[in-house]
């Protein structure tokens, strides 16, 4: 008997030790979650900007190649002996300006020999005269001699003709490159001797969509520049295809750039940039506040949070989907979901998610873009 209630007192004893650990165990639990929840998470430091309502300059994007408004491989038009190159390279040559010489010491010679025979002939023509005047000679006679003195001075003049184009020269104002040929070497008719590029005025052919089609006009002001990011020079639209092209659905398009200050050579790329009419009222942000996702682009907009028991107001940043319209170099127009002064993240999205505690920081990156007041 007394064994009996020895078992019972031990099992009553167990019990009650395991409902103290298990009653322990969900205090504790309670506990540890009352202190995380009266505790906030600590704020992440981001970049922010306001959006923007301003003047906006839309425009049509594109790629283009330059090219010299005047220039041309300068070649050999008559065989000879290279006899003197009269230029250095990157020499500012003007129109007319000797270029190379190429031997013409028989040319020389036999247009000597022409003007000779021009005198003879002439001479001939006037003692023709004189007789058939006088009656002495017959009439064929004096144009015979006539025809002679025309044989002679255009063999004068084919000679001079040749003699010429072994003096080569520019053509038309410009900047001669690296000589291509040498003293004494001997060069044929084609052979490139310099190319000359007149860089002081550009041209740039490039290529738009046929949707902006309607919007070219001849004279529209063209930006251009190395990056999209410089478009430090100005030009105007000088004309446009009247076609479209059925193999890529492009329009052709020329451009000329005055005084790019040698910084925009012939052959390079450039970008381009035709300017259309400003529109008013275009809230804008900087590019990088936009993040495209699978369900559509959205930015994170901070808004104040109101005080709750006790605690300080605090700044919240909240996933806002918007819609995106036109962009520029680094601003991306907002055709939804944002109104101007609205404050958006533009620097530190990948550590934050919607809802989360933001403080300002501008220098959370170095690269943070500027905002100006007004979309560009």
């Amino acid at each position: 008997m007394k064994t009996r209630t020895r078992g019972f007192l031990l099992v009553a004893i167990v019990g009650v030790l395991s409902a103290l650990l298990i009653f322990y165990h969900f205090f504790m639990q309670g506990m540890i979650a009352s202190m995380m929840a009266s505790q906030q998470r600590p704020a992440i430091a981001v970049s922010a900007v306001k959006a923007v309502s301003g003047t906006w300059t839309p425009g049509i994007d594109a790629v283009g190649t330059a090219k010299a408004s005047l220039g041309a491989d300068i070649a050999v038009e008559a065989s000879g002996v290279v006899k003197a190159v009269a230029f250095v390279a990157n020499q500012k040559a003007t129109a007319g300006t000797l270029l190379v010489q190429i031997d013409d010491t028989v040319e020389q010679a036999d247009l000597i020999s022409a003007e000779a025979n021009i005198k003879l002939a002439q001479a001939e023509v006037d003692r023709v005269q004189a007789l058939v005047r006088r009656g002495a000679s017959p009439q064929a006679t004096l144009d015979n001699a006539i025809a002679n003195s025309e044989t002679a001075r255009a063999t004068y003049a084919k000679l001079k003709a040749v003699l010429d184009q072994k003096a080569i020269q520019a053509p038309f104002d410009g900047v001669v490159g690296v000589p291509r040929v040498v003293v004494g070497q001997y060069v044929t008719v084609g052979t490139v001797v310099v190319t000359l590029q007149d860089v002081d005025r550009i041209l740039v052919d490039f290529t738009v969509p046929e949707q902006s089609a309607a919007l070219l006009q001849k004279g529209q002001v063209v930006k251009f520049g190395v990056t999209a990011e410089a478009m430090d020079f100005t030009g105007t639209l000088t004309g446009f295809d009247p076609k479209v092209n059925p193999q890529n659905r492009l329009i052709s398009a020329q451009a000329l750039i005055d005084a790019p200050d040698g910084k925009i050579l012939p052959g390079q790329f450039v970008r381009v940039r035709v300017e259309l009419p400003q529109e008013q009222n275009i809230v804008s942000v900087p590019e990088t506040a936009v993040v495209p996702s699978l369900y559509g682009d959205y930015v994170f907009k901070i808004v104040s949070e109101p005080p709750q028991d006790g605690a300080q107001a605090r700044e919240i940043a909240r996933q806002t989907f918007v819609k995106v319209g036109r962009r520029t170099a680094n601003r991306v127009e907002i055709v939804e979901g944002l109104a101007a002064d609205d404050v958006v993240v533009v620097a530190g999205q990948n550590r934050i998610q919607s809802g989360a505690a933001v403080t300002v920081a501008d220098d959370v990156v170095p690269s943070k873009p500027k905002s100006n007041g007004s979309a560009p």
